[in-house]
């Protein structure tokens, strides 16, 4: 056990925490309508908490515990049983085993709080919870132990250093099937639906950024170069993401916007997920480029196709994911990781298809699995809150509460 590895990685699961409560709750709180927010903050926080149990009872073994035929993990620790602060090889051979588990944990916690987004304003709240009971440990569990716990998306070689798959596309996809199995908001096109708060939204941005530094470095599993070399990457990539989006909207509307900028930033985060600690720093840059542009048109898209993501979940997400899994597949280099394998551009195409590969089984999985759930919980409890309950907002109506008086 090394001291300085184990400090960092439980001071990148402190900030991966800050990441979903309260980063994401005040990015998203920040977009919604204000009879809304107080419900969608408590969305990442309750998500953060019930995740953590399923992740003690069951979810750690289901994703990590030795495997089972490359799809999923024993249930050797479940309840944690054997999961000791000795360290575990595989996971991290200089940090204890428990701070592996409780890194992995807040991944686990973050992601099914970013579909939360896409159901924004019209879930009930009890459905949410078994939606996402359900997600945690069907979906999200299985999909971590394919690509990282031994499963045969690993042993088929695919690179996904921080979760642009198993986080990023395996919540666009859920969110997309969570728009599409609620539909849309009542007056979706018709009533006022801006931000109520931009300044919620800039400090929750601002909180991603920084605990983002965590998300990617601390994927590393260790204070090296590799960490160092994910964080820069994080950085120029959400700078560069934002930027463009600035350029493009700017451009295409007439005026840059703080939400446009801010959803930039976020967009380049999680393009560079998948290849932070694979690629350089001029990588990391058309990683951004990539993210910025391609991510914003996915947003106008959706405006044309007329789905009800409410927070963008699908264009941000899923859109970045796969743009940061292929370019992995382009762009990284074995010179900046030895530990990986070199993309498409430094002489190894089979990395691309391998990538793409991991791309279609993470969507599909996500996306089908996603709508068979939503749709069991659906006719067990009912998913929307009633067309009153709705137009009162969420606040008074699932909760009680008020955030202004």
């Amino acid at each position: 056990m090394e001291s300085g590895d184990t400090a960092w990685v439980l001071a990148s699961t402190a900030l991966v925490l800050a990441m979903v409560v309260p980063g994401l709750a005040l990015f998203y709180g920040g977009q919604v309508r204000s009879k809304n927010v107080l419900g969608t903050m408590l969305h990442s926080l309750v998500i953060l908490c019930l995740v953590s149990a399923i992740w003690v009872l069951f979810g750690y073994s289901l994703a990590f515990a030795p495997d089972k035929g490359g799809v999923v993990g024993g249930l050797d620790w479940v309840g944690l049983s054997g999961v000791g602060v000795d360290p575990y090889p595989k996971y991290g051979p200089t940090i204890p085993h428990q701070a592996f588990m409780l890194f992995q944990l807040m991944l686990a916690a973050f992601t099914p709080a970013l579909i939360a987004g896409a159901f924004a304003e019209r879930i009930r709240f009890s459905a949410l919870l078994l939606f996402v009971a359900l997600w945690s440990m069907f979906i999200y569990s299985p999909l971590a132990h394919w690509i990282w716990g031994g499963g045969w998306l690993g042993k088929m070689g695919v690179l996904d250093f921080a979760g642009g798959a198993v986080v990023h596309i395996s919540s666009g996809a859920a969110g997309l099937a969570c728009a599409l199995a609620l539909g849309h908001r009542r007056g979706y096109r018709t009533d006022y639906m801006a931000p109520h708060n931009l300044s919620l939204t800039l400090l929750g941005t601002g909180l991603l950024w920084f605990g983002w530094f965590g998300f990617n470095g601390g994927s590393a599993r260790g204070a090296n170069a590799v960490a160092i070399g994910a964080i820069v990457a994080t950085h120029i990539a959400a700078a560069t993401s934002a930027l463009t989006w600035m350029v493009v909207e700017w451009m295409h509307r007439g005026k840059p916007t703080l939400l446009g900028m801010a959803s930039g930033a976020v967009a380049g985060m999680a393009t560079v997920t998948a290849g932070a600690g694979y690629v350089g720093p001029m990588g990391a840059v058309l990683f951004g480029l990539a993210g910025g542009a391609l991510c914003y048109g996915a947003i106008v898209w959706k405006g044309k196709i007329g789905y009800d993501d409410a927070l963008d979940v699908v264009g941000l997400h899923a859109v970045g994911g796969i743009i940061g899994m292929l370019a992995t597949g382009l762009l990284a280099s074995k010179g900046v990781n030895a530990a990986g394998a070199d993309g498409l551009l430094f002489g190894n195409p089979a990395q691309f298809w391998t990538q793409a590969v991991a791309v279609c089984v993470t969507a599909l999985f996500s996306f089908a699995g996603s709508y068979l759930i939503l749709k069991m919980v659906d006719g067990l409890i009912g998913l929307r809150v009633s067309p009153e309950e709705e137009t009162t907002g969420l606040d008074l109506s699932q909760h009680n509460e008020r955030a202004y008086s």
